[in-house]
């Protein structure tokens, strides 16, 4: 099926990307629309796989995780089962959020929040670098922040 977003939908991701919990009938009086009819095209955008879930964003800083890093991961590409296995052990450590697949020099870059510098040395030893199939990693620590956003909606 080929959606097709209207100027409505533009303006409803736009209100929702920022703030997942307005409510129907504000979002329908800022479209000039009613909240049901919101919650129509809503569901309608999440169908077609233009809206995936909703969640509240959790600062790992409140939960005592200061040091944000990402690691690139060489693996051993002897088989094609070799990068399934250590991607599913990654999966199995809580403090890894992000997990991408990529070319170049690493096969995947992972996001990774620990409690400290300590905490992180200990995780990419004991359990990252520990894993088998693992040639190599190399990690990047994030000072700040710069933004996190969503892709514009035009």
């Amino acid at each position: 099926m080929d959606f097709k977003i209207d100027e409505t939908d533009k303006k409803i991701l736009n209100i929702i990307k920022n703030n997942a919990r307005t409510p129907y009938n504000d979002i329908g009086k800022k479209c000039k629309v009613s909240g049901a009819t919101i919650q129509l095209r809503i569901q309608k955008l999440t169908d077609a796989g233009i809206i995936s879930g909703s969640q509240f964003n959790i600062n790992p800083v409140g939960l005592g995780y200061y040091t944000c890093a990402f690691i690139g991961i060489q693996i051993n590409l002897t088989s094609t089962s070799t990068h399934e296995e250590v991607y599913k052990k990654i999966t199995l450590i809580p403090e890894i959020v992000e997990c991408q697949h990529i070319s170049g020099k690493y096969s995947l870059i992972i996001k990774i929040y620990t409690r400290n510098n300590e905490h992180l040395k200990k995780l990419i030893i004991e359990k990252i670098q520990s894993i088998p199939e693992i040639v190599s990693t190399e990690t990047f620590i994030a000072l700040e922040e710069g933004f996190n956003r969503q892709l514009p909606v035009e």
